[in-house]
């Protein structure tokens, strides 16, 4: 059961957690936890030992040791490309992306799109957040006082931002279609079947496949116009802009229309998820802790004045930055990493044979006994600067680690900073009394929204008004 702060004494808020078996599940159990919650498959041993082994149908491991993390994320990265279950659950919506693709095809892909996600670009496509910032702080507000669903709200700001930085100006794209089947590919498509469990081949067509796929088909429809027309030069200084520019600096090769289409689907239907999610978590979280809600409200005022959050004030916003760190350990949008071993090896001293499916379940090393203190409350001070530098790289893995690294968490964390600074500039946010549940299907969502009890703040003072105050 979460419990707010209370007292003086410093007590930390500790949020909900996913219901953990245990037992040794059957497969039958495996597969109604899989289908209802991955997260319940994780037994509690991954919560304090460093390897845990099994088999289900096949041999599984799954991986807390920061050590053996970092082999199979950097050292022996190729030994361990995706495994056919997270292939089969996102292929159908973004293709032969960078999320997908292996060897020399994702390598080429990662070379040529490496430059457009940099931070000048990035700085330069900032004014959408700002403005996505602004036209959600003035809908949550229209509402206040009174409790708001803080989920859909975020989903809705981010996708805007997601839309207006990679697709500007673009009247082609229906933004309510586009962003319905997107929740209804994760809904559907995008959760562990049965065949899934069996290890059956990922070319045994799904159900969900067979009854969900018309949206998936309508948007690639979509983007295939955009794409068209921009290349008959209609060219603007966005996200697809800069793709279409862009060509692996070792070949000259330069995308596809098709493979321009995959990625940005992919950038479409992850990008905005999970940093709506990062954003519900923390305003989850900040509702529950008025020390870290104050704390924000002041940093925000003093960097943005009564003003909407810019990436000029992101310097000044590194608790912001702490908040949505600590949000993303105890919610991390993609909770659990799947990989598939190509040749045997060693983990953990433990032997991993050729196609053993190797489990990163970042939920667990996120709340690992063994490497954080108190580690299901809510503490943004673990992530100031001291401590991030002391921590093991692969301790932390909200966006993965190593050369497969998320390519877009620049972009994700520049846009939470900014959206959460501007919505606590001006708006507060307190317990409602209802909690949501983690649930995971690909990413971590919270089953039941956000229900926040919501007001408008104060204006800032002027200078002079304050001084008066202080009289």
């Amino acid at each position: 059961m979460a419990q707010d702060r209370t007292g003086a004494d410093g007590g930390a808020f500790v949020p909900p957690m996913a219901k953990i078996p245990d037992r040794q599940l059957s497969i039958l159990e495996v597969l109604r936890a899989a289908r209802r919650n991955l997260l319940e498959i994780i037994p509690p041993v991954a919560f304090t030992q460093p390897m845990v082994s099994g088999r289900t149908v096949a041999r599984w491991h799954m991986v807390m040791d920061p050590g053996a993390l970092k082999r199979v994320l950097l050292e022996n990265e190729e030994n361990y490309p995706k495994s056919r279950v997270t292939i089969r659950m996102v292929k159908p919506a973004i293709g032969d992306s960078l999320f997908v693709a292996e060897g020399s095809h994702w390598r080429w892909q990662r070379r040529a799109a490496a430059p457009v996600f940099a931070h000048r670009h990035m700085v330069a496509l900032s004014h959408f957040m700002t403005a996505a910032a602004e036209r959600a702080a003035e809908r949550i507000a229209a509402r206040a006082p009174g409790v708001v669903d803080l989920y859909p709200e975020m989903i809705a700001a981010t996708f805007d931002v997601i839309c207006d930085v990679a697709l500007s100006g673009s009247k082609v794209i229906d933004k309510g279609a586009v962003s319905g089947t997107v929740t209804r590919y994760f809904e559907t498509i995008g959760r562990v079947s049965l065949f899934d469990i069996m290890n059956l081949p990922s070319w045994i067509p799904r159900p969900a496949q067979l009854f969900h796929r018309r949206g998936i088909t309508d948007m690639q429809a979509m983007l295939d116009r955009v794409i068209a027309e921009r290349m008959e030069g209609d060219r603007r200084e966005d996200l697809l802009g800069l793709m279409l520019e862009a060509a692996d600096p070792e070949t000259g090769r330069s995308m596809t229309p098709e493979e321009l289409r995959d990625n940005l689907l992919a950038f479409l239907v992850a990008g905005h998820e999970t940093t709506a999610l990062a954003l519900a978590w923390s305003l989850y979280l900040v509702a529950h802790d008025a020390r870290v809600q104050a704390k924000l409200v002041e940093e925000s005022r003093a960097a943005c004045g009564g003003g909407a959050a810019t990436a000029e004030h992101l310097p000044e916003l590194s608790y912001h930055r702490q908040v949505i760190e600590e949000a993303m350990r105890l919610y991390p949008p993609v909770g659990m990493i799947s990989r598939t071993a190509r040749k045997g090896d060693t983990l953990c001293g433990r032997e991993v044979r050729k196609g053993d499916t190797v489990i990163l379940p970042v939920y667990a090393l996120h709340r690992h006994e063994m490497w954080w203190d108190t580690p299901n409350e809510f503490r943004p001070e673990a992530f100031d600067a001291e401590k991030t530098k002391a921590r093991d790289r692969y301790l932390y893995l909200p966006f993965g680690a190593g050369p497969r690294i998320c390519i877009g968490m620049g972009f994700a964390v520049t846009e939470a900073t900014l959206i959460l600074a501007t919505l606590v500039n001006r708006l507060s946010f307190t317990a409602s009394g209802q909690h949501p549940k983690p649930v995971m299907t690909l990413t971590l969502r919270p089953e039941g929204g956000v229900p926040l009890k919501v007001a408008a703040r104060g204006p800032v003072a002027t200078p002079d008004e304050a001084a008066l105050a202080g009289e």
